[in-house]
């Protein structure tokens, strides 16, 4: 069981394990175990509240399928345990991130002081630019 929040948690039966072989570099440990795995979560077949769910589709993230399944490959470890840890806590962090609200924006406008350097900047900037010109009357 995934816990994601207090009163929001994951059955172990809708989050699916495969273990397949790690890429990369590692000898014969890599060719002969199956420590990577593949991660599938089924969102909308899922038990998550439908906030979660609706926040989980809209969310904009690469492992997110058009379907609506969340496809997370671990293969950092050299254990299928912790590759699985893995796994399952990038999965935590991945709706941790979609369901976060973010806190609304307070409009603010420049100070009168700051809009009044700014332009004394501007018009400084403006002569130091002048004086670069042709000389006249040469």
């Amino acid at each position: 069981m995934l816990k994601i929040s207090n009163a929001v948690t994951i059955p172990s039966d809708e989050i699916e394990f495969n273990f397949i072989r790690a890429q990369g570099a590692g000898g014969q440990n890599v060719n002969k175990v199956s420590s990577a795995v593949h991660l599938r979560f089924d969102i909308r077949a899922s038990s998550l509240p439908e906030f979660y769910k609706e926040r989980l589709l809209a969310f904009s993230d690469q492992r997110i399928t058009a379907e609506g399944i969340i496809v997370i490959k671990a293969q950092s470890f050299r254990t299928q345990e912790k590759n699985r840890e893995d796994a399952l806590n990038r999965l935590l962090g991945l709706i941790q991130k979609a369901t976060a609200v973010a806190k609304k924006r307070k409009a603010t406008k420049p100070t009168r002081s700051s809009q009044e350097k700014r332009m004394d900047r501007k018009h400084q900037r403006g002569k130091t630019k002048a004086l670069r010109g042709q000389v006249k009357g040469w």
